[in-house]
Parts: structure tokens; sequence; C-alpha cells
């Protein structure tokens, strides 16, 4: 079987659902292709870094480069051999001496442990999976931005424990959603993603005195970061990978909740993009269900354990070197990019098309008949307990008769206001506090802070 081939059972395998679950640039990235291309680089940027010190002669470093290239190796086969020796580096290193000329074979993988290989390659995987990743959050993040700037003063019910509580605008709705992308986005953008090599036990044995010495051209030749040591059973740099991504899944999942919500029938404040057959039900021909909603929750469910297995990891790696843990991680680690990554792609879709209902947003607000203005009245009449016992009558005698919280006022000759002061008492955009104050802070964040993807 050729390279190609495997290639395309690798992709296609799980493609039922891979629409939903490997949606977006994560997924390739974290492909059985992609992960045996960067174990070839990582071996060769080792050689290449060992050549620059002088520790390998340059011709060897040559002769590994050119013979990583993947086309050359059956990933397959890399796959069985892994049963034997519990890890696909330890055949793919045998089957790259084999394609070196006899006399410079020992200088592939010099010094290194196949967890070196393994792990560095878990960070190359990532950095490689971060950058369409990141992207898609960074026009998630601009998306949002639009919304919360397009909608600064669209008034609209805020909602606490799904009932309506006071006015708010959409756009500081959208402003939320934006600051908890940014934040997660600068989490991800400040990770550091080192480099590992540090032998069979950490201590570069076999180079001498001058193992350390290779860790800086060792990360400057993959572009990754410089650890202080190795970091075999230390699994900050795979957990901190793993929670900031659980976090942004968090994030994207809160607002698709929102999404789905507002999309409700009795809402109808908000609507995923619509093209012929996207959202469509197999029984129901009149449905439009917000499918970008639901892949984005469909994704991130599977995150919490997922990022529980890495921390749960920690623990286990017993002294030097550890027997599974950090076998388990590869997987876990494609998976929780991938599935980020898909959340991340449905969701600049869903918010990139959004249609936004003002209309609707102004009708809802009378749903309640005026009693979401209840805080305001309070206020209005002094704040005081007294005015605070008034109101809760009214507001109950409202809901009993089915009345309009302006009417019951109005009826009652202990509310010493007039119908204009009423009206604008029960008025939403007058009890808006800070909303704008804070979406405009949002958008200020946004401007100067947002980081780049990378």
């Amino acid at each position: 079987m050729t390279f190609l081939d495997v290639t395309m059972i690798s992709s296609a395998r799980g493609g039922l659902f891979s629409g939903v679950f490997s949606r977006g640039g994560a997924a390739p990235e974290v492909s059985d292709a992609a992960w045996l291309a960067a174990m070839l680089d990582v071996e060769a940027a080792l050689a290449t870094a060992q050549a620059k010190m002088g520790l390998v002669p340059r011709e060897a470093a040559s002769a590994v480069r050119e013979a990583c290239r993947p086309e050359h190796f059956d990933l397959a086969g890399l796959g069985s051999a892994a049963v034997a020796t519990g890890n696909p580096v330890i055949p793919m290193v045998a089957a790259l001496r084999g394609r070196v000329e006899p006399g410079l074979r020992r200088f592939v993988h010099h010094g290194a442990t196949s967890q070196d290989i393994n792990d560095t390659a878990s960070m190359l995987v990532a950095a490689r999976a971060l950058a369409p990743l990141t992207a898609d959050l960074s026009a998630c993040a601009g998306a949002c931005a639009r919304l919360a700037a397009e909608y600064r003063d669209t008034v609209m019910a805020g909602r606490t424990f799904l009932q309506h509580a006071v006015p708010i605008t959409f756009g500081l709705k959208a402003a939320g959603w934006l600051s908890a992308l940014d934040q997660g986005l600068s989490g991800l953008m400040e990770l550091r993603l080192p480099v590992q090599y540090g032998g069979a036990a950490g201590t570069l044995a076999v180079l001498g005195g001058r193992g350390h010495e290779v860790l800086p051209h060792f990360a400057a030749e993959l572009d990754l970061a410089e650890p202080v040591l190795p970091w075999h059973t230390d699994r900050t740099p795979v957990t901190r990978l793993a929670c900031a991504l659980g976090t942004v899944a968090g994030t994207l999942g809160k607002i698709a909740t929102d999404v789905k919500l507002l999309s409700q029938t009795e809402v109808a404040e908000a609507a995923e993009p619509s093209a012929p057959g996207r959202g469509g039900s197999s029984a129901m021909p009149h449905k439009r269900n917000p499918v970008g909603a639901l892949s984005v929750l469909a994704c991130v469910q599977r995150v919490p354990g997922l990022v529980s297995s890495t921390l749960g990891g920690m623990t286990s790696h017993e002294h030097e070197r550890a027997t599974g843990p950090w076998h388990a991680e590869w997987e876990t680690l494609s998976d929780l990019l991938r599935l980020t990554g898909s959340a991340a792609a449905w969701l600049r879709e869903a918010l990139e098309g959004l249609t936004v209902d003002s209309a609707r947003m102004r009708a809802n607000l009378d749903a309640t008949r005026g009693l979401l203005m209840a805080e305001h009245v309070v206020v209005t009449l002094g704040g005081t307990p007294q005015a605070r016992t008034l109101v809760d009558a009214a507001c109950a005698r409202a809901a009993d008769e089915g009345a309009t919280l302006r009417e019951v006022l109005l009826a009652d000759p202990r509310v010493n206001l007039t119908a204009a002061e009423v009206d604008a008492a029960l008025d939403p955009a007058a009890h808006l506090g800070s909303a704008r104050a804070f979406v405009d802070r949002a958008l200020h964040a946004h401007t100067h802070t947002h980081p780049r993807p990378l």
C-alpha cells in the first residue's frame, strides 16, 4: 500500500461524521499523515542542529534531511510495527536509517529517545493546527466586534434563569462574546510549545557535556520554544495547551448556546445564515435548524473529558520516563485540536452570516407587559423598601390580571407619578446603565490588544 493510499484511508476514517467534527483547517494538521510528517521534520531538525555544533558530520545531516520525506514511508506499516514497540518512532527510525548510507546511519536519531521525537512532534503538530484554528477564532472575534458596533444601541430583553430580567442591548451581548473570544485567543497565543530532547533519562549523556547546547539550535530549526530542561515527566506544556483549548471550546459553546436560544421560534431574535438544504429536517420541511450552533456544541461537548485526561495523567508519570501516560496524550491532543478547530470553523460561519431581528427584540420586550422594567420603577419611586413593596404588589397584580404594569401603576393612588413619568420609568432604553460604555470598552480592547493569529 502506498503512502497516498494510506493518506486517503486516514482522511476518510470516520468520514461519515467528519463534516461535523473535522471542519476547518485544524483537522488535516492532526491526521496520521501530519503526525508522520512532523516526526520526520523533528528528526531532520535534530540532525541539522547537531551538525551546526559539529556533533555530527554535515553530510550526515544532509542525508537525514533528504531521507525524511513522508512519501518514502509506509504509514500503515509503521502503525502495524508499533504494536511490537509501543510507539511508531522505533520502526520509523529503523526505516529512516535504511534510507541513509551505512556509514552515516549511526547519526540518525543521535542521542534521542522515542519520547523526544513524539513529544516534539506533538508540539509541532499543535503549532501547525493552531494556525488555522486561531485564524477562525480571530474571524469569530471580528464578527462579534461588527455585531457589537452595529447593535450597540439595539435594546433587547436581558435574560437570567431563562426569564426576562432587565433591558440590555444586543451590542452588549455581542461584546461579551467578543471579550471572551479575545481572552481565549490570547491564551493560545501566549503558549510556549517547546521542543523535547533529553535522551534516555533526561541527561543526554551520549553527547557528553554538550547536549544542552543543542536545544536552542533544535528549537530554532522548528520555530518552537527552547525548554529549560527536558520535560519527559513534567507534562506542563501538554496540559497548558489542553487547558487553553478547553477554555476556548467553552467560550465557543457558550456563544453557540446563545445563538441556539435566540433562534427559537418563540424568541426569533437572531438566525443563522440560510442556504439550500442547510438546517433542514428529514421529517419537517419548514424547519431551519441552527446547524452551526448544534455542530459547535456537539464538538465542544467532548472537550472537557479530553482536558481531564491530560490533567489526570500528570500524576502517573513515574520517575524519569513514564509507562503509558505520555502515549495516551497523542490521540487526545489530536482530538482536542480537531474538535476545537471544527467548533471554531462552524461558529465563524454562523456569526459571519448571523441575521439579527431588531424589531423582534423590541416586540419581545413587551412580552411581559412592562414587568422587566420593575427595577427601574423602584428606582424612580426613590429606591426605598416601601417603594419595593409597592412595586412587588403591582407586579403581582399585573401578572394575576393579565394587565400591563403601566395600567396597574396608574390605577394605584399610592404611586405618586404622572402618566408621563410612568412612561419614562417603563422605557427600556432609559434603564441601560453602562451597557453602551461596556460595548465601547470591549471594542477598544479588541482593537488595541487583540492578538494576531498564529
